[in-house]
């Protein structure tokens, strides 16, 4: 017989995906967000869909209506009708993602909400972490799910959509933080590991798609509303002050005229003021002279109280028109504004050390108690301290709007579809000093330092710089140059605004083409601008006479400083500008780096076929397809000769704007097949060609050169490259599944991925004439005296390596072992992650390590996830744990730039339990309380060995408490 038999022209549709002719009279619509489904002929069944789309871009509560041939439970009454089990919450989550996984032709895995507005997880992030192959980073201050890693890949190699639909970053890498999709606006959530020729923006690792509700998929109107308390920082180790939070949601779904109009909306807002962090910045040790001897002393210290802020405002909404069969139009719009901040107050000071300005005297070391060489306790004369106040913050703003339209032509099914979006991020970087004004001195004693303990030691200022009348806003140390250049604090104000437009056309017809029964053509054209601007300088006292020009602290407040156990004034500095400190605007060759714009403009044709057949006796289904891309893109920036950078301002640090670009195809081949092992089991294998696009900075045409004067004497210099090419790898899956109906599944998958190149930082011979000047030095020795050839590093495609590994995941019911167990479940799943893959350290830009080779950015070797869940009579209680190994993370250093840094391994422990009244006049609502962080896991960071960390962060544990009600 024929391998390639289609199922049309052989034995009859597997049963185990076709509707029973019950459930054909009773078509059961599970929703994402909704208690409620649209059902014929007068009977209902209520569900809590967590969807995934796993082939095409349809709805979450689409795809989860055709997932099972009647309801789980479904037993005729007397009188022949049928009887439905309402399946709820937890379990109307669980139940309806298996079923998207089970008739998805791609590997997939998704998450979604187990009511309305209301995602498993507090956050995007956090309920993304819960998947297969998925680590999540926490932010270095917040203590949040911030980043997604998948398949031991750095974030930025996934891509990130919204409805199917790429957006606007407000970032330098091409995908929207996750921080800007407030949990509750969100139905589902799709995870892509093996991509079809119809997905665009797909990413290396993955494809993570955002959806939001679709209101003409659901039956009726619903209402939900929600109020949640919360409480940060609780039990935080040092004992600082909490911090509180206030989150509020509204959901509204309708339809209209006989259901041809559909409405859907979204409002959310929160509020939130974090607990206070201790930080401690160790000088390390060093000696100073004591009675003619040098004896050893702490270097230096600085102790801060951070406390970190999270504001926003976000709003979805949907409207469709659909009135025949024929013709449906869909407008989505999303809206998302916040405001993120991080407020420091500290205090700092030299010890062994000078505090590095023009106005701090030599240390004097008297009175000092010496044991061994130590100087276990002493008195400085000649010192001064600093009094710290900074604030680090964002406003971003995210719009993004999608107009879709389907028309069904004869045998033809066609769409269009429009994309706008626009994103703008305002940084704000303040930092302040306050002390004792000029050259004026103070003095410190110190005790309980045993040469090593620079942690434990006990400072006390001469002074209180608590008073007011003593800690005064002012330029303390003279560190930008003392009297000729005053600096009393510094404002840095980057600008990041990114727009992407799209249009989409597309046309789908049935075909008997022996194994293809379908065909989808398309094509995409996406046009991307993105730029980062700003200001920063000296703050100056406004209207001060002279440079030791002071100020008073406003206000009363006062804050310990960290762990110091003394207090300091404290103040916020946002809107100081223009009142308290003028702007000197600051250039120079670092400033002009940061400044850069890009211009993408992207065409994708695709064909997808989709699969039905027969081989070897085994049925199958899937779809191969091919995507044609065509990539143009410019890339903006600054061209300076630090030879001629001589100070700090436009005059005295010329610039050459300079642009330049490339363009280039890829060709994405992409197959998924799932053969039917029977006995519900399912055997999928995907192979495909994948890209990742670098990140838009590293795309910038900007530079910066010098003479090189150690070593040999050569013209060196370092920038971007607006000619780079994306990451390209070749990729390998294959995944064994067994179903359990649709009440559970385990699953066993392993992956291969070929990297063919990747993105590091290399120099290369460069000729620099085109921007030397009759005053720039060229080398006058060696090999290249007199020459314009040099070295300039710059990203680069260099070479790749291999990454693979295996998944293992068992998501099911206590029930199928036990009635007994009913309502109890676990959801577990373990991955583990190899790459052949060492990178050179020096291709890498602020690595915090010494190695010479560093391991592939993300990669975690295992993850491992548990949640044990109870569920019935209305209670919801589960326990969940996510777990990683150590890994090389991504943080922001206080400069803005992105900085490589190594983070240790840890487990988070999350605890939840609700009940939702079942009856009465109080059916519909709903309490809850929750707990994040239960076991209070700090934050690491370390250098080279794991267990000796540079940096801890403690975050306490986070409790929320609210109610709900759906009507």
């Amino acid at each position: 017989m024929s391998i390639f038999a289609t199922k049309r022209a052989a034995e009859p549709v597997r049963q185990a995906f076709l509707l029973s002719p019950v459930a054909a009279g009773c078509a059961v619509f599970l929703s994402v967000f909704a208690g409620s489904a649209y059902a014929q002929d007068n009977s209902t069944t209520t569900t809590n869909a967590t969807s995934s789309t796993a082939t095409a871009p349809a709805s979450a509560e689409q795809a989860a209506a055709a997932a099972q041939p009647s309801p789980p439970g479904s037993t005729p009454n007397a009188n022949g009708q049928v009887s439905t089990v309402t399946v709820t919450g937890i379990r109307r989550g669980i139940e309806a993602a298996i079923s998207i996984k089970k008739n998805s032709n791609s590997i997939v895995e998704a998450v979604s909400a187990e009511d309305i507005g209301k995602l498993p997880d507090q956050s995007v992030a956090e309920s993304i972490s819960r998947l297969p192959g998925v680590a999540v980073q926490r932010g270095r201050s917040s203590g949040k799910a911030a980043e997604i890693s998948v398949r031991g890949l750095s974030p930025s190699f996934n891509g990130t959509l919204l409805n199917g639909r790429e957006m606007a970053s407000t970032g330098n890498a091409r995908s929207p933080e996750f921080d800007l999709f407030p949990a509750e606006l969100m139905g589902s959530i799709m995870i892509y590991k093996t991509p079809d020729a119809t997905v665009v923006g797909q990413g290396l690792a993955s494809t993570i798609d955002l959806r939001t509700v679709q209101p003409l998929d659901f039956g009726k109107r619903t209402v939900a509303v929600s109020y949640k308390k919360s409480r940060l920082g609780v039990k935080q180790r040092d004992g600082l002050p909490e911090g509180d939070g206030d989150r509020y949601t509204l959901s509204y779904i309708d339809q209209f005229a006989n259901r041809t109009i559909g409405v859907a909306a979204g409002f959310t807002r929160y509020e939130e003021m974090g607990g206070g962090q201790a930080k401690f910045n160790s000088w390390g040790t060093a000696t100073m002279p004591y009675n003619g001897v040098d004896v050893k002393t702490p270097g230096g210290f600085g102790y801060d109280t951070e406390v970190g802020s999270h504001n926003r405002d976000g709003a979805f909404a949907s409207l469709q028109w659909r009135p025949n069969r024929n013709f449906k139009s869909t407008v989505d719009l999303f809206y998302s504004a916040g405001e993120t901040g991080l407020k420091k107050t500290g205090f700092e000071g030299g010890v062994a050390y000078n505090g590095g300005g023009k106005y701090e005297l030599p240390h004097v070391l008297s009175s000092a108690t010496v044991a061994g060489g130590v100087a276990t306790s002493g008195t400085l004369t000649n010192w001064k301290g600093v009094v710290r106040n900074h604030y680090e913050g964002n406003e971003d703003d995210l719009k993004t709007i999608g107009w879709n339209n389907e028309l069904k032509i004869g045998e033809w099914t066609t769409a269009a579809d429009l994309t706008w979006s626009k994103a703008t991020k305002l940084g704000s970087r303040y930092e302040t000093t306050a002390g004792i004004a000029g050259r004026a001195q103070d003095t410190l004693s110190y005790s309980n330092f045993d040469g090593g303990n620079v942690t434990q030691v006990k400072y006390t200022p001469g002074s209180n710089y608590a008073d007011r009348n003593i800690a005064r806003l002012t330029d303390v140390m003279g560190w930008s140059g003392g009297e000729t250049s005053p600096q009393a604090g510094y404002l840095a104000q980057p600008y990041v605004e990114d727009q992407v437009k799209a249009v989409r056309l597309t046309a789908k017809k049935a075909v008997e083409w022996g194994p293809i029964t379908g065909t989808t053509y398309g094509f995409n054209h996406t046009s991307r601008d993105k730029s980062r601007t700003g200001d920063e300088g000296r703050l100056l006292i406004k209207g001060g006479a002279g440079p030791y020009a002071a100020v008073a602290v406003p206000g009363s407040d006062v804050a310990q400083a960290g762990a110091s156990g003394f207090n300091v004034v404290s103040w916020d500095p946002r809107g100081s500008l223009g009142s308290i400190y003028e702007l000197a605007n600051k250039v120079d060759a670092d400033i002009y780096n940061k400044y850069w714009d890009v211009q993408e403009r992207i065409n994708t044709a695709y064909f997808m076929g989709d699969l039905d057949g027969e081989l070897f006796g085994l049925n199958y289904r899937g779809n191969v397809g091919l995507q044609a891309v065509h990539t143009r893109q410019t890339g903006g920036g600054y061209v300076i000769d630090k030879a001629r950078c001589v100070g700090n301002t436009a005059e005295t640090c010329p610039a050459q704007r300079v642009s330049d670009g490339d363009s280039y195809w890829d060709v994405l081949p992409s197959l998924n097949v799932s053969f039917d092992l029977g006995n519900d089991q399912a055997l999928r294998f995907g192979a495909a060609k994948v890209v990742s696009r670098a990140n838009l900075d590293d795309l910038r045409a900007g530079q910066n050169f010098g003479l090189a004067t150690q070593g040999v004497s050569i013209l060196t210099g370092s920038g971007g490259n607006p000619q780079l090419k994306p990451f390209r790898a070749k990729q390998l899956d294959l995944s064994y599944e067994k179903y359990f109906g649709n009440k559970g599944y385990i699953s066993a998958a392993v992956f291969y991925k070929k990297l063919d190149t990747y993105i590091l930082r290399a120099p290369r011979a460069f000729n620099y004439a085109p921007y030397i000047t009759p005053t720039t030095p060229l080398p006058t020795t060696g090999p290249f005296a007199g020459s314009t050839q040099g070295l300039f590093t710059q990203p680069t495609n260099g070479d790749g390596g291999n990454i693979k590994g295996y998944e293992l995941a068992v998501n099911v019911p206590f029930s199928m072992v036990s009635q007994y167990l009913d309502g109890f479940g676990v959801m577990v799943n373990h991955s583990d992650t190899r790459s052949g893959i060492e990178l050179p350290e020096i291709g890498f830009a602020n690595v915090n390590g010494d190695s010479v080779t560093i391991p592939l950015p993300g990669l975690s070797r295992k993850v491992s996830n548990l949640r044990l869940y109870y569920e019935k009579n209305g209670f919801q209680i589960a326990a969940a744990a996510r777990k990683r190994s150590s890994f090389l993370g991504q943080v922001s250093d206080f400069q803005d730039n992105q900085q490589l840094t190594f983070i240790k391994g840890d487990t988070i422990v999350d605890l939840q339990v609700s009940y939702e009244v079942q009856s009465g006049w109080l059916k519909g609502v709903s309490l809850f309380a929750q707990a994040q962080n239960w076991n209070n896991a700090p934050f690491l960071e370390y250098t080279t060995d794991e267990n000796n960390p540079s940096n801890r962060v403690d975050y306490g544990r986070t409790y929320h408490f609210g109610a709900s009600y759906k009507f």
